[in-house]
């Protein structure tokens, strides 16, 4: 149709379509028109990998010295009062600046059954005696219902020899401080029957997760290297537990005579 317009009609022809501007005389054929090649990238030299030296790893932690050292005071003592000695001069437990007296024991050392408790109170601190306290008394009462006495025939410590502030119970840190202490204690007086009196007694010394109502009313054999043979060994309701639950009297009961038959049912020498 545009071939048979004049050029001032095919202008107006032009406008009307749209057409707005004049490129070239000659029409493109984009059809042949070849895509231009990109330009390629170039390359970024990679940098080798850079070597990191080695942190060192840090130095191990040595263990507390009043581990160690009281593990040679306690391994150096031949007798009950070389021990009680060894203790009164060691000053790797925190708990001693706290403290007025020592707590080492009470009873007979000869003994056939040495009950071991969890630590001093209030009244044990100022004797500078374990058990002595209302729990202490209950305990004689205990003792006493199978024919044991505290003065002759029964043998009583702790797990630790100093009152916790606030009677808290004591923590890991202060107990393994004490403990190569009370294990040479046992060796040394090398009871016929060890008794727990307490949870905390009973884990530290049988080394057992579960709790006292749990471990009670069970033989346990209790070994060190520096004993001659396993020791019978069970786990007793702290009196401080029976004041506050006296319904479990009756299971406590039943242990103490399991300890009077595992003794000897004449009672002991």
């Amino acid at each position: 149709m545009s071939e048979n317009l004049d050029p001032a009609a095919l202008l107006r022809w032009y406008i009307e379509a749209g057409v707005d501007e004049a490129i070239g005389d000659v029409p493109i054929d984009r059809t042949q028109v070849q895509a231009k090649a990109p330009t390629p990238k170039t390359e970024r030299p990679v940098a080798p990998p850079q070597v990191v030296p080695a942190t060192p790893a840090p130095a191990p932690i040595a263990a507390p010295i009043g581990d160690a050292t009281a593990a040679h005071l306690a391994a150096a003592a031949h007798t009950v009062e070389e021990l009680r000695a060894a203790v009164e001069a060691y000053t790797g437990c925190a708990l001693k600046q706290f403290a007025s007296r020592t707590v080492f024991a009470d009873g007979n050392p000869k003994a056939r059954v040495m009950f071991v408790g969890e630590a001093p109170g209030a009244d044990e601190d100022r004797q500078g005696l374990p058990f002595v306290g209302v729990s202490g008394k209950l305990l004689d009462r205990m003792i006493g219902s199978i024919g044991l006495t505290r003065a002759e025939s029964a043998y009583i410590t702790n797990v630790v020899f100093w009152r916790p502030p606030g009677n808290r119970a004591p923590n890991d840190e202060e107990i393994a401080a004490c403990l190569p202490f009370v294990v040479r204690h046992i060796e040394l007086v090398d009871p016929a029957v060890l008794v727990c009196v307490g949870g905390l007694a009973a884990k530290t010394l049988l080394a057992k997760p579960q709790g006292i109502t749990r471990l009670r009313g069970q033989w346990f054999d209790y070994e060190t290297p520096g004993l001659a043979r396993p020791v019978p060994c069970m786990a007793l309701f702290h009196p401080a537990y029976l004041l506050r639950s006296p319904q479990q009297k009756k299971m406590a009961w039943r242990d103490l005579l399991a300890i009077k038959q595992k003794l000897g049912e004449s009672g002991p020498n």
